[in-house]
């Protein structure tokens, strides 16, 4: 028996693995694009199947494809949304701009598969890539739908629980860490003092309003450009198809908030939802990067840096240092806001790329974006498990720092005015004494005044003193 079999596109004859699924146009496309060995995600390969069976569904039901057809095609797309049939999605992620190579890979993988669920040999049609699984559709409406379905799901199912686990445990530690009273900071320069607690806060309120700029992108990627078919028109395309396809696919993969597009012209020709949806991540990942900076500024030492707070130790950090420590959590977390910065770059290139009634840049935007989600999702959960929850504060260290804090003076600055307070300050820096000490001496007020508006947890409280 050959390894090879023979099967016919529009451009002629393809030899093809005698055991694949998919037929000669995607093996045409796989020899056509080389490029990086990906294929398109998991995650998008699995949208695929979804809306193929829900085409499949409202096909069924206007007598387009016939009982045999029907299971044969729900069958195979059921294996493919589980996963059973990804080594047959053999195209590069860096192909034809519109996703056709993947849709046709996705028709063809379904129509041979459920031919030989019906008893037919691979490659005699007994179901149709074209003609059966791809009826009343095209790859200009279906691609980006499996997108849009996808980096939905991915959201919904992954990073937003991910990003809420991340807020619960910084606002945990905001909370732990009301009353330790710390230096504040301002062009990494001493400032007024404020509360770990506090800082910890902002750093909750950041994942807090990246939740919030995820969840309003999705309500844009949750219109889909299925329905418009070719070019927007809907050519092809039965009557009531589009609302049955979508009412199945929400029904099917529990997206509640699936809808048809408002406008097919946009949904076809731009990708704009997409490019708001990974601007989120890249504001996230920013915010994460903030975050993780932090970290390893307060965490620095342990001897010679700030040490104002102590993170968890979890693995060596030198191969010639004995007993030195490294943030390797953090550092992790602000490679990835870097690499979720890079795919935005590329997504924003993408969408700015379309012409006309269609966008060709999606395969790679597919990629962007769902690579973000799996990374922010994750990164969002591990620095929470091996850094956020284990994190300590060093309180002995954070009360020496903000008692040796200069610009603690401003307090002062109602009671003795502006330029006494900076004289005092520039004393206790040029005689290394305590800033306390020279106001005793030199402001006029007395000891229990001084100790009343140098009252550092209440400098953290706002208000005169």
């Amino acid at each position: 028996m050959s390894d090879f079999r023979t099967e016919r596109d529009s451009m002629g004859e393809m030899q093809v693995p005698a055991s694949a699924y998919y037929g000669a146009q995607t093996q045409r496309a796989a020899e056509n694009f080389p490029i990086s060995g990906q294929p398109i995600p998991p995650a998008l390969i699995k949208a695929l199947g979804q809306v193929k069976a829900s085409a499949a569904v409202v096909n069924h039901a206007k007598g387009v494809i016939t009982d045999d057809q029907f299971k044969g095609i729900s069958e195979a797309a059921q294996e493919v949304i589980d996963g059973a049939l990804d080594a047959h999605f053999v195209v590069d992620v860096f192909q034809t701009g519109s996703g056709t190579s993947s849709n046709m890979n996705t028709n063809e993988v379904i129509a041979n598969r459920a031919t030989e669920i019906l008893g037919g040999d691979l490659g005699s049609k007994l179901v149709h890539p074209n003609d059966h699984v791809n009826a009343g559709q095209s790859s200009n409406d279906v691609f980006p739908t499996a997108v849009h379905v996808a980096a939905y799901q991915a959201c919904a199912d992954d990073l937003l629980p991910g990003l809420r686990y991340l807020h619960t445990a910084l606002a945990d530690k905001a909370a732990a860490f009301t009353d330790v009273v710390k230096s504040g900071r301002t062009h990494l320069m001493d400032a007024t003092p404020v509360t770990l607690g506090q800082e910890f806060g902002g750093y909750a309120r950041q994942i807090e309003l990246g939740i919030a700029r995820v969840e309003s992108a999705m309500e844009r990627v949750a219109e889909l450009p299925l329905g418009g078919t070719a070019v927007g028109t809907g050519l092809n395309a039965p009557e009531g198809m589009t609302e049955g396809v979508i009412a199945d696919l929400r029904e099917r993969t529990g997206l509640d908030g699936l809808r048809e597009a408002d406008n097919h012209f946009e949904a076809q020709g731009a990708r704009d939802a997409l490019v708001e949806l990974s601007g989120a991540f890249k504001v996230i990942a920013a915010s994460l990067t903030k975050i993780a900076n932090d970290l390893r500024w307060m965490g620095s030492g342990p001897r010679t840096g700030l040490g104002e707070i102590r993170l968890p130790e979890i693995q060596p950090g030198s191969s010639i240092m004995p007993a030195k420590v490294n943030p390797v959590i953090p550092e992790s977390v602000t490679q990835v806001a870097a690499q979720v910065i890079g795919n935005d770059a590329a997504v924003t290139i993408g969408g700015m790329s379309g012409a006309f009634e269609l966008n060709v840049f999606i395969p790679m935007m597919a990629r962007n974006v769902l690579e973000s989600i799996t990374l922010l999702a994750n990164t969002s959960r591990n620095f929470v498990d091996k850094c956020i929850a284990g994190i300590e504060a060093n309180v002995e260290r954070n009360t020496e720092l903000v008692e040796k804090n200069l610009s603690a003076v401003t307090a002062l600055v109602p009671a003795v005015g502006y330029d006494l307070s900076a004289e005092m300050a520039k004393k206790a820096l040029k005689e290394d004494r305590p800033l306390r000490e020279v106001v005793y001496e030199d402001s006029g007020l007395s000891r229990d005044e001084v100790d009343r508006i140098l009252d550092m947890k209440k400098m953290t409280e706002g208000g005169v003193l």
